[in-house]
Formats: C-alpha cells, structure tokens, sequence
C-alpha cells in the first residue's frame, strides 16, 4: 500500500471544513440522535459511519457531494453524540438512519451511503424499508462476518472499558484505528481523532459507549438478496478477502453495482476519500439515468 500522508493540508480538505454545515437532533425511540447536514433540503443521501465511529468521519466528504443535494451524517445511537441505549440493535438503527435524514432535511427516499458496520446496518435497512430508499451504497462491509472493530472487542485487543486520559494530547496521542491503518491524509486523521473524544469528568474519553458490541444481528436478512438498488465498493487493502467477497457478490445479485477503490485501506474515507467521492458520484450518476428512462417509460405509458 503507498504511503499517501504529506506534510500540507489539502485545499479541498479545508475547503470542505469551511462549507455551511447545519446540526440538529431528532427522538428516535426515547434516545436523541444527532446529525450534520449539508446543503439545500431536498433529495439527498445519508451517510453512515461504522463502529465506534462518528457522524465527524464524513466533515470532508459530505461537502463534496452538497452542490446539488441535501447530505445528512448521523450518528446512531450508542455513538458521537448522540444518546446511548440499554441495548442496541441493527434495525434500530435503521430506523435512526431514516429519521435522521427526514429531520435532516432529506426530501423524498434517499440514497445510504455507509461503512463497515453502518453497511451492515443498511443492508438490513435495504430489506426493512426498501420502499424508502431509492438505493444504498456499502463500503467494505463484511456483510456475512464479523466486523473488525467486533473482532477486535471478541479477542479483548481493542474497545475494553473507556480509559479516562488526564488531556485531550493524551487522548489523541493513543487514537488508533481499527482494524489498523497507517496510511492516510495527515489532516483528516488529525480531524477525525480530534472529533472522537469529549471532555468527562477527570480528563477525556472516547465518544462511543462500548456496549454497542453487544448489538443483536439480523444474520437472517444477511442471507436474502436486497429489496433495492445495491453498489459495493471494496477497498484494495481493506478486510475483505477474495472468498469474502465472491459470496457478497453472490448475495448482492446481478443488479449490484460492483467496484474496488485502488490504493485503499478499510478506512476508505481516511486515505482515499477522493477515490470514493467519484465512486459514489457515478453510482449516484448511474441511478440518476435509470430514474430518467423509468419516468420516461412511465409517461409512453399513460
């Protein structure tokens, strides 16, 4: 893997920081979840982090795709600000994504961008409630395993009991990633580190409740094809392997839009958030034209 950190911040990352950014929160089931959005209300996408992570992972990916749609980021529940919960579960958070988009400012079905565990997550919000969506677009998620933020939490090498650390350079100074990724953009690295901690009584401490290992599954959705549009994007260096992903290309279907992200580790959006914006853009691109025909289709009938 080529090592992409450079010593400058990128005019575009800054760029991206810079741009408007409206937050808010919505009830979902007693528990307040928060989100940022970009953009004018309207059609749109939601952007879904994956475990132990946050809504602040997508600061300088969300503004990339604002020009011409509303972009909502959440956090689900049990993570970044939002509230935790005795117990969590995939389809909850399902329904947090949607309800996050609809307070957020998403008109009409949106289109789930999401990582890792959220890929999951959407997998199963793609069979719940495929009739609200008008696709949903997963990036190198396991869908038929483990995560590697799981894994880690099973084997006790990550994710014990929140340390309180005595600064917020202390907190920072033991940011890692899971699974680990060297490489990266020293800025968003910086940005998403930052963002992953809060200030708690005796020091700082991280923004995730470590409960949220303990989700209960959907493994009986995870063997049924998706209700809806699907795109996979894999990442070159990422965590799935290639048994791994003939059976996702197995249960995606033949109608799934397929691509891997060169030079990529599993934090695509880390080291190369570039690559997966025009990714996403073309998926977005190649949706926008089947929507076209399929209303064109529509009036030769009528």
């Amino acid at each position: 893997m080529s090592n992409v950190r450079v010593d400058e911040v990128p005019g575009w990352f800054s760029r991206a920081l810079d741009a408007p950014v409206e937050t808010g929160s919505v009830d979902v089931e007693g528990a307040e979840v928060r989100f940022r959005a970009w953009g004018q209300v309207g059609p749109g996408m939601v952007l879904v982090h994956g475990g132990a992570a946050h809504s602040r992972w997508w600061d300088h990916v969300g503004p990339q795709f604002a020009r011409n749609q509303r972009v909502v980021a959440l956090d689900l529940t049990g993570h970044g600000d939002s509230d935790t919960r005795a117990e969590y579960s995939m389809l909850q958070w399902g329904r947090e994504i949607l309800a996050a988009g609809r307070a957020g400012g998403v008109e009409g079905k949106p289109v789930l961008v999401a990582h890792s565990m959220g890929g999951i997550v959407s997998f199963a919000a793609a069979h719940e409630h495929s009739e609200q969506l008008r696709g949903v677009v997963i990036i190198d998620s396991p869908l038929r395993a483990r995560t590697p933020e799981e894994e880690a939490a099973r084997r006790q090498n990550a994710f014990g009991p929140k340390r309180i650390y005595p600064s917020k350079e202390t907190a920072i100074g033991r940011f890692r990633f899971v699974p680990p990724q060297d490489e990266g953009i020293p800025a968003v690295v910086d940005h998403v580190a930052e963002t992953s901690m809060r200030q708690v009584d005796g020091g700082w401490s991280w923004k995730f409740d470590p409960k949220f290992f303990l989700r209960t599954g959907v493994d009986d959705v995870l063997e049924r094809q998706p209700r809806c549009r699907t795109a996979y994007f894999r990442a070159e260096n990422g965590i799935i392997d290639d048994e791994l992903m003939d059976k996702t290309v197995e249960l995606l279907g033949p109608t799934a839009i397929i691509a891997e992200i060169p030079e990529a580790g599993h934090h695509v959006m880390i080291d190369q958030p570039l690559q997966l914006v025009t990714g996403v853009r073309a998926v977005m691109s190649a949706w926008a034209v089947e929507d076209l025909k399929l209303r064109n289709s529509e009036q030769v009938k009528n």
